[in-house]
C-alpha cells in the first residue's frame, strides 16, 4: 500500500470468562493474519466487562485483563504493528460515549437483541447493560475505524453504530467515519462442543468442562473436549451436508489447517468421525503449543507487559483525543 494510508481496523475482548478456541479462529487469529495490511486497534475492553457487576471479583478482574492482554501477543499480535491497550486507560472512551449517550433515541437501546436476552426483561439490570451498544460505538468510532473484525453475532451491533456515526454526523458535522463489519468466511461463529445449537460461549466453557477448547488448555484437556464433542451417527463428513456438530469439528479443521473443503471432505467422509476428531486433536494441540509457550512468557515477565500496554495507551490517546475534540467542537464546547 506504498503511497496510501492504511485501513484502520478496531476490536476488542472482554477480559471474562475463558477464551476459547472460538475468540481463536473467529477474531483474534483473524487480527494476527491481517495486521500488516491495515492500521490495528486491539483493546482489552475492560469497561464492557463491569456491565453485570455482580460477576467481577476485583482481583480475578484484575488478573483476567492481563490474560487477554498477553493472549493477544501470543496469539500473534505484534505491538510493533498493531496498538494493544486497556480500553480504561484511554478516558476518551468514557467521554465520547456520554456525548453519544445524549444523541441515541432509548428506543433504539430497547431494540438490541443483546439486552433482551442478558436482562432477562429485568428491571433491576444495571444501566450499563442497556447502554453497552453506545460504549461499543464510541470504542469503534474514536479511531476513524473502517473495519470491525466481529462475529456474525455482532453484525447488529455494527450497524448500531453506523446509524449513531451517521445521527451525529447529520446533527453536529462531526466527521465520523462510517465503519463496516468483517466478518471471515469460515469460522465466525464456532458452537459449543456439548451443543453445537448454541454459540461457544466463555462463560459456559469456564463453567462446564467439554463445552469448549480454551486456548491455554492442555493437550489432554484438549483430547477429552473433541473426542466427547456431539456428532451424530451419519457418517457424513461434507459441509454441506453433514450435521450441526460435525460441521463444527470440520470448520475448525478447515480455519487451522487452511486446507480446501474439497481436501477435507475427501480425507474424512465415510471414515467415521473417530478418525476426523483425532485429527482435529493433533491439529489444535499442535496450533496451541506455540500460544502456550508464549503466553507463559509474557506472563513470567509482567513489566514487558505493562509497557506494551501504557505504549498502546499513549498511542491510542493521541489518536482518540482529536475525535472527542472534533465531536466537541461539533456540539459547540469551549475548548480549554
Amino acid at each position: 500500500m506504498s503511497g496510501q494510508q492504511k485501513k484502520r481496523v478496531f476490536s476488542g475482548v472482554q477480559p471474562t470468562g475463558k477464551l476459547h478456541i472460538g475468540n481463536y479462529v473467529g477474531a483474534i487469529s483473524q487480527w494476527a493474519e491481517n495486521q500488516d495490511a491495515y492500521d490495528n486497534i486491539f483493546c482489552v475492553v475492560d469497561l464492557h466487562a463491569i456491565t453485570i457487576p455482580e460477576a467481577i471479583e476485583p482481583k480475578a478482574f484484575r488478573a483476567k485483563c492481563l490474560e487477554v492482554a498477553a493472549l493477544y501477543i501470543a496469539c500473534g499480535i505484534d505491538p510493533a504493528k498493531s496498538t494493544i491497550f486497556m480500553q480504561s486507560h484511554v478516558p476518551e472512551h468514557s467521554e465520547l460515549s456520554w456525548l453519544l449517550n445524549c444523541v441515541t433515541p432509548l428506543g433504539w437501546l430497547y431494540r438490541m437483541t443483546q439486552f433482551k436476552a442478558k436482562s432477562g426483561g429485568s428491571e433491576s439490570v444495571g444501566t450499563g447493560l442497556l447502554d453497552y451498544p453506545v460504549l461499543m460505538a464510541a470504542d469503534i468510532l474514536l479511531y476513524d475505524t473502517h473495519f470491525v473484525p466481529v462475529g456474525d453475532d455482532q453484525k447488529q451491533h455494527i450497524e448500531f453504530t453506523r446509524d449513531l456515526a451517521q445521527r451525529i454526523n447529520t446533527m453536529f458535522n462531526a466527521g465520523l467515519v462510517i465503519p463496516e463489519a468483517q466478518i471471515r468466511a469460515s469460522g465466525a461463529r464456532v458452537m459449543g462442543l456439548d451443543d453445537p445449537e448454541s454459540k461457544m460461549s466463555k462463560s459456559t466453557g469456564e463453567q462446564k468442562k467439554g463445552h469448549s477448547i480454551g486456548i491455554l488448555d492442555e493437550p489432554n484437556v484438549i483430547k477429552k473436549a473433541i473426542m466427547s464433542a456431539t456428532t451424530d451417527c451419519e457418517n457424513e463428513a461434507r459441509f454441506d451436508h453433514c450435521g450441526p456438530g460435525v460441521k463444527n469439528l470440520l470448520t475448525l479443521y478447515e480455519v487451522m489447517s487452511k486446507q480446501p473443503r474439497e481436501q477435507i471432505e475427501a480425507e474424512f467422509h465415510g471414515q467415521g468421525y473417530g478418525k476426523l476428531k483425532k485429527a482435529l486433536v493433533e491439529l489444535t494441540v499442535e496450533h496451541l503449543r506455540p500460544v502456550r509457550e508464549r503466553y507463559a512468557d509474557l506472563m513470567n515477565n509482567q513489566d514487558h507487559l505493562h509497557d506494551v500496554l501504557k505504549t498502546g495507551a499513549d498511542r491510542a490517546r493521541a489518536i482518540a483525543g482529536t475525535t472527542v475534540t472534533r465531536v466537541r467542537d461539533g456540539m459547540g464546547f469551549v475548548r480549554p
